[in-house]
């Protein structure tokens, strides 16, 4: 089995990084076969809408037409048994480079059937993994679940089922001294670093493990 995670945060060992790696600990665990891709790293815009995936008869119909240093990763996607997409929250979405990343990934395998249907040959899981700077509480009354939860339906029409980690309130900065940041109490980010922290990366390692189990219809 083979287990793609996908960082879009432009950090390699922070937060975001730090959860995936467990999730795929906890699928490599389970004898899954792992990696580890950084959006950061590769050179790729997102759906410049061309709509060769959508061109009745086409040879890219089903698959983006574009050829980039993404081109491959959305290969590797095709034979992949599940996927996990991780991003710290900017300005109440994913990373520019997770959002471009989504939309390259998803709308070629969207058909515009009537009712929608999904291209993907399979069922497979998806693992979603978010980091944010704000509580459980402020994210509530910002109504940001609204955006997010968009992502999550649409993942899950196109490949499967669906399981979503939010990590609430992370520590942000490596030396909060260095940065003008008098809204933040950094004793209650330390406490909360020390102590819940562990526990979501013991969520994503679960997260992991139960993903790397065969979607329905594998």
């Amino acid at each position: 089995m083979k287990i793609l995670a996908f960082n879009g945060s432009p950090r390699k060992k922070w937060n975001t990084a730090t959860l995936l790696n467990k999730a795929l600990e906890g699928a490599a665990s389970k004898g899954a076969i792992t990696e580890m891709i950084h959006l950061y790293d590769l050179n790729y815009k997102g759906c410049i809408s061309c709509f060769a995936c959508k061109m009745r008869d086409g040879t890219s119909y089903g698959k983006c037409a574009v050829k980039d240093e993404l081109t491959p990763v959305l290969a590797k996607i095709d034979a992949a048994d599940a996927i996990i997409l991780g991003s710290p929250i900017y300005f109440f979405r994913v990373t520019g480079e997770m959002r471009s990343f989504m939309e390259r990934l998803m709308f070629p395998y969207l058909e515009y059937a009537d009712p929608w249907r999904s291209l993907f040959p399979r069922k497979i899981n998806v693992g979603i993994i978010y980091t944010l700077n704000i509580t459980e509480e402020e994210m509530q009354e910002l109504s940001l679940g609204y955006s997010l939860d968009a992502n999550e339906s649409i993942l899950k029409m196109i490949f499967g089922a669906v399981e979503t980690l939010y990590c609430y309130d992370t520590y942000q900065f490596e030396d909060y001294l260095k940065v003008v940041a008098d809204r933040i109490n950094v004793k209650a980010k330390e406490k909360r670093r020390k102590e819940v922290f562990p526990k979501d990366c013991e969520k994503a390692y679960e997260m992991g493990y139960r993903i790397s189990t065969p979607a329905v219809g594998l």
